[in-house]
């Protein structure tokens, strides 16, 4: 039988996706053993040492919290060079701050932490009942999204974690969709980070993140190592709002920082649904 130039087009595209998906499988279960194996053996001592001898715990877990994830994006760029990494200078020299930052990809919330040694931020409930993980959440100062149960005292006491970490130069990093966007689009904004950011008379800065879903690709367990990407992180807004005026309106605020997200949303613009 003769073969057409398309079925031999076919063929050669197999041990091309193979590989792909080789290359994808390795690197994946690299960064992954980062975070186990890595964060035992180089890690874990210093947690345990700040555990037992720090005077600012929360403080000491979070510059930890900071420095692993930091090694894990170095490791990143070096193992997938085809994903090029835009960070705004600007970013890293925010402090006392309430960053509100749209969210695309699972990577977002640990890119955000990697970049601040002094911060806390809004975890789901959930990974606060993982064992040893939602202890470590708790010692690292970080805020349940909501409280119930045994979490309701916890989100009541992280009130003053919050506003020490405003008052030694930290930031709240929030994102206020609350989940993950599926179309890019920006969703519903919740309250929280706003009511955070009043409660402690702290200026807004706002963040744009672009494609660190085409990297970590929601419901994909594989990094998409090949593709030729740039994830891109700005500062496109900051907001001093004049919380004691008497015109001062929660609603109004909120609509300016989504106004501003969409703005920097070629193409996508908010979402309806």
């Amino acid at each position: 039988m003769t073969r057409t130039p398309s079925d031999q087009a076919d063929k050669s595209l197999h041990p091309a996706k193979g590989l792909r998906w080789l290359k994808d499988a390795v690197i994946t279960l690299a960064l992954w053993g980062y975070f186990t194996a890595g964060f035992v053996l180089f890690f874990v001592p210093f947690y345990l040492l700040a555990l037992l001898f720090a005077k600012e715990r929360s403080a000491a877990f979070q510059n930890l919290n900071s420095r692993f994830l930091g090694g894990f994006f170095r490791i990143c760029r070096f193992l997938i060079p085809g994903h090029r990494w835009q960070i705004d200078p600007k970013i890293r020299e925010i402090q006392s701050a309430v960053i509100v930052c749209n969210h695309v990809s699972y990577l977002d919330s640990i890119l955000m932490i990697s970049l601040f040694r002094r911060h806390t931020t809004i975890a789901k409930d959930r990974l606060f009942r993982i064992p040893v993980l939602g202890r470590l959440l708790v010692l690292s100062g970080y805020i349940p999204s909501s409280g119930s149960g045994r979490l309701a005292d916890l989100l009541l006491n992280s009130l003053d974690t919050i506003a020490a970490t405003i008052d030694t130069g930290g930031n709240i990093i929030v994102f206020p969709e609350g989940t993950r966007s599926r179309n890019g689009r920006i969703g519903e904004l919740q309250k929280g980070a706003f009511k955070i950011a009043r409660y402690c008379k702290a200026p807004i800065k706002v963040l744009k993140i672009c494609n660190t879903d085409q990297l970590f690709m929601p419901g994909r367990f594989l990094f998409n190592t090949c593709a030729a990407n740039t994830i891109d992180l700005k500062l496109v807004e900051e907001i001093t709002p004049d919380y004691e005026s008497k015109a001062f309106s929660m609603t109004q605020l909120m609509a300016r920082v989504r106004a501003v997200l969409e703005k920097h949303t070629p193409g996508r613009g908010a979402d309806s649904t």
